[in-house]
């Protein structure tokens, strides 16, 4: 289950989740996604795989990412149970005691992030709550409590704003000239914030918007995606999609049918793909 938070939360938040069950398969890759989340582990350790890491990594009380550029690899255990959070692109820059660029593509437990006596403190308290809305209340309140003031967040924020109504297409030199800022002080303040700079987080926005956009369960004809999205050609298109993905267009569509065939319906069912 899953719901948008309220005020002060909802200009930085896309949403709040619970998920508890049986993990769809042992391991699932995780594209990278215009935003980052954070997971409040009350099970079994999880393990992630990071970018070019060559060993997963155990996080036992859940972990924080940071806007990613390459995929993730999770590997759930059987039983799986917690709270979650995905942030808009800027949504977790007012949490964070540090810059979010130290963080780009390397996952961090939430203690490393917010220190061991609250994330022991929270976990305790999920774990008695009385169903899952208490729980997404519960983070709800911690995470105003961590809240701070944030220099430069406004700036980022219009930004941002302006790369996902676009699907990612804004010209980032319109967005420094409009906001009266140069172009290097608005990459120094994405890097900062938000971990990428923004013509990265352009470029992840169109990649994840274009995906969400294709119905698998349909023929797809890779040279239309392509050109509606507004990549130079396919093979530019092939290029994004083996450099997010590590998988050709081609091969992706054959593990996302798999998921939707073998788990129709499923929680996980929008985002990831078996890496199994």
């Amino acid at each position: 289950m899953s719901r948008g938070p309220r005020p002060p939360l909802d200009g930085l938040i896309d949403d709040l989740y619970y998920l508890e069950g049986a993990s769809p398969y042992a391991r699932l890759m995780l594209p990278p996604m215009p935003g980052a989340f954070a997971i409040v582990n009350l099970g079994a350790p999880l393990r992630i795989r990071a970018g070019t890491d060559l060993k997963t990594a155990e996080y036992a009380d859940g972990c924080v990412v940071t806007t990613p550029t390459r995929a993730l690899e999770f590997g759930y255990p059987p039983q799986t149970r917690s709270v979650g959070v995905h942030f808009k692109a800027w949504g977790l820059a007012p949490l964070m005691p540090m810059p979010a660029a130290e963080l780009c593509d390397r996952p961090v437990t939430l203690e490393q992030v917010w220190g061991r006596p609250a994330i022991a403190e929270l976990r305790d308290r999920l774990a008695l709550a009385q169903g899952p809305q208490e729980m997404l209340t519960l983070l709800e309140e911690q995470l105003v409590r961590w809240l701070r003031e944030t220099p430069g967040l406004g700036l980022v924020r219009h930004a941002s704003s302006a790369i996902v109504a676009t699907s990612g297409s804004a010209v980032i030199g319109d967005l420094s000239v409009a906001a009266g800022v140069s172009s290097t002080h608005l990459t120094q303040r994405f890097k900062k914030l938000v971990g990428v700079t923004p013509k990265r987080l352009a470029r992840t926005q169109r990649f994840a918007a274009t995906l969400f956009a294709i119905d698998f369960a349909a023929p797809i004809d890779w040279g239309d995606v392509a050109n509606g999205a507004g990549y130079f050609d396919q093979a530019h298109f092939g290029h994004e999609f083996r450099a997010f993905t590590g998988l050709t267009p081609t091969r992706y569509a054959e593990v996302r049918r798999r998921f939707l065939r073998e788990h129709p319906g499923h929680a996980l069912d929008s985002w990831p793909l078996p890496a199994d």
